[in-house]
């Protein structure tokens, strides 16, 4: 009876020890899940920045694009106006000429 008793002990401890170790690894795979998780939702948040960061650079890429544009219009609208300060002249000069021949008679 007594070894029978011991057997019985020793059953006991050993369903104890599996126990605790499903309760370990359960523990251990919680663990590991929860860090997972944690480093999901930092890398998600991270691409969130990025997405965010690359659009505010192609916020700023338009607006430069928008300003060299309005400079490339203004610089057009400069020789247009260089161009028709330059036909007044030539009319101008053409009256002057004008004036000079007929003062010349």
């Amino acid at each position: 009876m007594y070894l029978y008793g011991l057997n019985n002990a020793i059953y006991g401890i050993n369903y104890s020890i599996y126990a605790f170790n499903n309760i370990i690894n359960g523990l251990n795979t919680g663990i590991v899940k929860a860090i997972h998780a944690i480093f999901n939702s930092i890398n998600n948040g991270m691409d969130g920045h990025k997405n965010a960061i690359n659009g505010t650079v192609n916020v700023i890429f338009g607006l430069k694009n928008s300003i060299n544009g309005l400079n490339n219009g203004m610089n057009g609208l400069k020789n247009t106006l260089c161009g028709i300060n330059n036909a007044i002249e030539g009319i101008n000069n053409a009256i002057y000429g004008i004036n000079n021949a007929l003062l010349l008679r």
